[in-house]
């Protein structure tokens, strides 16, 4: 048997690497800057079919005013139509598009690559739905002025669009990604996204004292209805500009809650 002098033995573990202790990991990444980077990332994937997007929009809601104008010929029920119309085309993107995005998100296994990401999941939300409601803007303007000619109402102060495309697009993103998410099967969130946006149809164009009774109960339900309010009382030749801002005020309020349960929503299809 031989034997190892102690400075042998300290050389031999001198060369034996040590070792070290794990580094840490990156900070988690900040919310505005996050958001930002989902945004940019969504609203490039979106690009292809901006124009396609924006033309079945705004055709289908320009059409509906067309059809409107044999049975409306002015007054209050004009200012429902164009309003109604108008904030459709928010519906027909931010709820019913994005519920089927995040639908097939959550069947493909695509929410597997944002939970690994660190990136905060109401980034991931808002970041998605910001970039859906944006293709929003030239229909709901285009349909705006088409309405406002064709129904021959007042153009003054359709600069309120800047509060209730935004807005409106909130709320209705939020409820569109929430059911996405919640929905068991891809082809359910479809069918939920058709059916906001067949219930933003009916109980947004179709003037508030032409509904009956318990269904004008599900309108006060409905997320765009106050954008609705809000962009029609504008056509008023003198507008109550309080009722305009209370009408954004609770449009922004059920935005607040919508995107919440929507990020709660995706918490719980991430973790599955």
């Amino acid at each position: 048997m031989s034997i190892i002098s102690a400075a042998t033995a300290r050389t031999v573990r001198g060369a034996v690497p040590v070792p070290e202790e794990a580094a840490p990991l990156a900070p988690r990444a900040r919310l505005l800057p996050a958001l930002a980077a989902v945004y940019r990332a969504q609203l490039s994937r979106a690009r292809v079919a901006r124009i396609p997007l924006l033309f079945v929009a705004t055709f289908q809601s320009v059409g509906i005013m067309i059809l409107m104008r044999g049975v409306v010929d002015g007054g209050t029920e004009a200012r429902a139509v164009v309003a109604g119309a108008s904030v459709l085309v928010v519906a027909f993107v931010a709820l019913n598009l994005l519920a089927q995005y995040f639908g097939q998100l959550r069947a493909g296994g695509g929410l597997d690559h944002y939970a690994t990401l660190p990136v905060p999941p109401a980034a991931v939300v808002l970041g998605a739905a910001g970039a859906y409601a944006s293709f929003t803007v030239p229909g709901t303007v285009v349909t705006a002025v088409a309405g406002s000619v064709l129904f021959q109402l007042p153009l003054t102060h359709l600069w309120v669009l800047a509060a209730v495309i935004p807005l409106s697009g909130a709320a209705l993103a939020g409820l569109g990604a929430a059911l996405g998410l919640l929905a068991p099967r891809p082809e359910l969130a479809t069918l939920l996204g058709q059916l906001g946006m067949s219930a933003a149809l009916l109980l947004g164009v179709l003037p508030a004292d032409r509904l009956p009774g318990p269904i004008s109960y599900a309108r006060d339900l409905l997320p765009s209805t106050y954008g609705v309010e809000a962009l029609a009382r504008t056509f008023d030749a003198r507008p109550d500009w309080a009722a305009v801002g209370l009408d954004l005020a609770v449009c922004a309020a059920v935005g607040v809650v919508s995107l919440a349960v929507a990020t709660w929503a995706y918490r719980r299809a991430a973790v599955r």
